[in-house]
């Protein structure tokens, strides 16, 4: 019988990749694929990438037993055009409308176009969502109190239980499958963005109900002793508890898991920690000593514990690919006075890069990333591939054995090889933005300027935008001319290379323009 690629990959024919000893044959039965996607979470916030005042054992026993990346990338420096691009491989600053979503937008990917979950839902896989969606649902006026599409029951998943967008957007409820869970239909749900609707206390006129206070953006309708973004009123039985949300989501994955435990599954576990606003479940609070931030790292590392003991229990793990990641750089202040900056101590949550979630420096993007599948992915190995998340639709299809479409997942490349752990040569470039942020009265949005960067293995290159630039104390990166820098001798971005090595700076610039103008970056 002729080899696959896919079997090559996963076979001994790989053997001049690695020893012997760490290659196994071919699985008898496609793998199960689990992502583990946080939200806010830096390179420099896990043990196993050098944190020396928190603890992360689950992760850390992860790492070990699989790959741990250091020169691998969220496309974006924020969550929308992150999450964006990992589930349709296409760079979301191709597409209109992919910035920072309010909670009431509509669907960004829409119904018959090629996803992820739907490619591998054609693979013969079950596909599951559990956790934070923030890629708009319908078409622009939901109703929180009928059936809510389109979302993610029409882009590939077969089930889906979810936030609609942010811990700190209202409607603070969540959607199982197509209608808001717990929902008692004589407490009917409105939700408004613009206008103040209803008669519920706001963080602005209350700061006494609150747990901690918050700026003028996340001071309206108050939820929990939270004030969000956004106005709401009804749906009280439907509301969730921050405090209790991350083990209702967590059993509501080893659920999915269950159920799907004889034939290969597709999870997409979309956790919230450490996003604002903090509250860990009681069990957690002080235990990080560095307040509520610091807690809520901890509690996601126990739920990757929990997770990787179901695996265990249902017999399950040496048959599930687990890839965990952020969808951005850290920040500590983002809205809410929960004392993170202080609590936060010598701790860098960012490591040895620049700036952090909505900077394009490599704060914003290089984030944590981790592939674990024994006896397949290499153990205990440190990759300096360079891989970016844009990447899991082709990496992903060449492991299940299917073809992308041409006009699919056009920035989307095969990295299956460097992820296995087989290899440390990844791309040869990435493309990473972020969107400038700015403040009107009281109301956070963007300014609607996309701030590209092109990063080779050595090089980096930001293309000129506007004056610089900070947001929530994160420096953004912006200039009014292309800056350059040596990544190699410089990981810190401190020195500016683009005067004295124009050569390099024009190559770079003209580059990106080529990657902009063509329309797609997959050959």
């Amino acid at each position: 019988m002729a080899l696959t690629r896919r079997s090559l990959l996963l076979s001994g024919a790989s053997i001049c990749l690695l020893p012997s000893e760490l290659l196994a044959g071919s699985p008898d039965r496609q793998p199960n694929i689990l992502i583990i996607y946080a939200d806010d979470l830096g390179y420099g916030d896990l043990s196993c990438y050098g944190a020396d005042t928190i603890h992360t054992p689950n992760i850390d026993r992860l790492a070990a037993r699989g790959t741990r990346f250091t020169n691998g990338h969220s496309p974006s420096a924020t969550c929308t055009p992150s999450r964006y691009a990992l589930m349709t491989g296409d760079y979301a600053w191709r597409a209109s409308g992919t910035q920072i979503l309010p909670g009431d937008a509509p669907a960004l990917i829409r119904p018959g176009r090629f996803t992820l979950p739907a490619m591998l839902k054609d693979a013969g896989y079950a596909t599951g969502l559990v956790g934070k969606w923030h890629l708009g649902l319908g078409n622009g006026s939901v109703d929180w109190n009928e059936e809510i599409g389109p979302g993610p029951r029409d882009i590939g998943f077969d089930e889906a239980f979810f936030i609609p967008a942010t811990l700190d957007r209202v409607p603070t409820v969540l959607i199982d499958g197509r209608r808001v869970h717990n929902l008692d239909p004589a407490d009917p749900i409105r939700v408004n963005y613009k206008t103040r609707i209803g008669d519920e206390p706001t963080g602005a006129e209350h700061p006494e109900a609150l747990k901690y206070g918050a700026d003028p953006e996340h001071s309206n309708t108050i939820v929990n002793g939270i004030s969000r973004i956004g106005y709401m009123e009804g749906g009280h039985a439907a509301r969730w508890r921050d405090e209790e949300l991350s083990d209702l989501l967590l059993s509501k994955a080893v659920d999915f898991m269950t159920a799907n435990s004889d034939n290969p599954f597709f999870l997409y576990y979309a956790v919230n920690e450490p996003h604002v606003p903090r509250a860990p479940h009681p069990r957690f609070v002080g235990k990080s000593g560095m307040g509520p931030r610091g807690d809520a790292i901890l509690q996601l590392d126990w739920s990757v514990g929990e997770l990787m003991r179901t695996l265990d229990e249902l017999g399950l793990t040496d048959d599930t690919l687990v890839i965990f990641s952020s969808d951005n750089g850290p920040i500590l202040f983002d809205g809410y006075e929960d004392r993170a900056v202080e609590l936060a101590g010598d701790h860098d949550p960012s490591g040895i890069y620049r700036s952090g979630k909505y900077s394009i420096f490599e704060g914003g993007t290089r984030v944590p990333m981790i592939t674990c599948w024994p006896g397949h992915v290499r153990a205990g190995h440190v990759s300096s591939a360079l891989v970016d998340h844009v990447d899991m639709a082709a990496s992903l299809a060449a492991l299940v054995g299917r073809p992308l479409p041409r006009d699919a997942a056009v920035d989307s490349l095969d990295m299956l090889a460097p992820l296995m752990g087989r290899t440390d040569k990844g791309r040869d470039h990435a493309v990473e933005d972020t969107k400038l942020m700015v403040t009107t009265g009281t109301t956070v949005a963007s300014s609607g300027e996309r701030i590209l960067a092109l990063r080779t293995d050595r090089w980096k290159l930001i293309r000129g935008s506007v004056e610089p630039h900070e947001f929530h104390g994160n420096a953004i990166g912006t200039q009014p001319r292309d800056q350059l820098y040596d990544l190699q001798k410089d990981p810190g971005e401190r020195n500016d290379l683009a005067a004295s090595r124009p050569e390099i700076a024009r190559a770079m610039a003209a580059q990106l323009d080529r990657i902009e103008s063509a329309g797609r970056s997959r050959p």
